[in-house]
């Protein structure tokens, strides 16, 4: 264990980067090229195995506020003269039938609501709160950051390109669970606290940007903790901080979000 520690402080000087928004420094071991790539086949993989619901209203909402948040994405990034992080980014929403609470944003742009996250959203408000969270993690290069930690962790800090030809099952699997649409496996964990607050606080921002209020966001935690309260724990909150904290943290970071925001 103090072997790894070692490696991984080692690589984090080597290969790092900076965060938009917060400026925070995260591990950074894969080629934004390479990332999208694996993104891409990973994205098709979920879809080959899910059913992809099409032309109804749900289906319509996740693109059109998935559009709005794109747009508010490119508008912040341009404004902030980062948008050349957005290379390679080739924007998609699906929804897919599938009574799991959950939703996630791949690198490069890859959304995927499900089915069962649909009630609690409610609305295109509620939509804009998942929307702008899970899309904040894929601006906030999380994927990339988890991938980093789990070729640490899992292959010994191996390249990326090594371990897919030495080790292609394990390194999709991987990568699914380091974009948030795979079991947790081995070391893997789920997005840390700072990740989270992080998606958050960018979330809002992009939120704000796209014409939603950003009150809404502890509407929609308030109903997402009402659902916890049943039988079982929805998988979106297997990731995620109690709603109860989130919900504090949200109302913390309102006021700045507002800033942004014009109906």
């Amino acid at each position: 264990m103090k072997r790894l520690a070692i490696l991984f402080t080692a690589l984090f000087f080597l290969g790092c980067s900076t965060v938009p928004v917060t400026g925070r420094r995260q591990l950074s071991l894969v080629p934004s090229s390479q990332l999208m790539a694996l993104s891409t086949q990973s994205y098709s993989q979920v879809l080959s195995e899910s059913k992809v619901v099409k032309n109804t209203e749900e289906a319509r909402m996740v693109e059109r506020v998935g559009v709005k948040i794109k747009n508010a994405v490119e508008r912040y990034m341009a404004q902030n003269n980062l948008s050349d992080q957005l290379n390679g980014f080739a924007w998609e929403f699906t929804l897919l039938n599938d009574e799991t609470v959950n939703a996630w944003c791949m690198p490069g742009g890859k959304v995927a609501f499900y089915t069962g996250i649909m009630p609690i959203c409610r609305d295109e408000a509620g939509v804009a709160v998942v929307m702008g969270h899970e899309v904040a993690h894929a601006i906030a290069n999380h994927g990339g950051e988890r991938m980093s930690q789990g070729l640490v962790q899992q292959l010994g800090g191996v390249a990326l390109t090594v371990a897919l030809q030495e080790q292609p099952q394990l390194t999709q699997q991987l990568a699914l669970t380091a974009f948030g649409a795979g079991s947790t496996i081995g070391y893997i964990l789920p997005h840390s606290r700072q990740q989270e607050s992080e998606a958050d606080e960018i979330g809002l921002i992009f939120m704000a940007m796209a014409g939603y209020n950003p009150q809404e966001a502890p509407e929609f935690w308030k109903r997402m903790e009402a659902k916890s309260g049943g039988s079982g724990t929805p998988e979106f909150l297997s990731t995620h901080p109690a709603p109860s904290s989130r919900i504090k943290e949200l109302e913390r970071l309102i006021p700045e979000a507002m800033k942004y925001y014009k109906k």
